[in-house]
């Protein structure tokens, strides 16, 4: 299986190895997501996660794309980190979504977000470390390292997957 991913960031690319494994033949490829920066409510973050899944098959030629995309997105409890991804099947219309693991960011974070600063380089900041989205980003901060990025991801890959293997099966069962 041919599946080109629309990032470089290893946690997102690792995310789609570990849940289309080693017979997949994967690479990642930097894509425009179309959207802000810093996706800023869950419809923001879809869009760009289907833009990139898009993009990356127009740009690769493969058959099937996936876009990863972080956003964060506001509610009465405070501004929430947020993850979607979408796959897109080469000729097929209608993208499959799935959003994963959500907490609630602390207000030093979220005024900063809101002021209109991007979370990643933030997070750098504040933890004193260099490309925290790239390695446990702010879900493994914020979890004392029980969940990270790659999990949170792989999280949102299998679900992905899983309408896929589900789509295959209905397709082949109306034959």
């Amino acid at each position: 299986m041919k599946i080109a991913i629309g990032t470089k960031n290893r946690a997102k690319i690792q995310a789609v190895k570990n849940v289309f494994g080693a017979d997949a033949d994967i690479i990642g490829i930097d894509v425009p997501s179309g959207v802000s920066e810093q996706p800023f409510s869950d419809e923001e973050t879809i869009t760009g996660a289907i833009n990139r899944a898009k993009e990356a098959i127009v740009k690769t030629s493969r058959p099937i794309g996936i876009g990863l995309e972080g956003g964060v997105t506001e509610t009465p409890f405070g501004l929430i980190l947020c993850n979607w991804g979408a796959i897109v099947v080469e000729g097929e219309q209608k993208p499959f979504i799935a959003g994963g693991a959500r907490i609630l960011l602390p207000e030093v974070i979220s005024e900063r977000l809101r002021k209109g600063e991007e979370l990643g380089p933030v997070m750098a900041e504040f933890c004193k470390k260099e490309n925290v989205r790239s390695h446990e980003g702010a879900i493994g901060i914020f979890t004392n390292g029980r969940i990270n990025r790659d999990d949170m991801f792989t999280h949102v890959v299998k679900i992905l997957k899983g309408q896929l293997e589900y789509e295959i099966m209905q397709k082949k069962s109306s034959y």
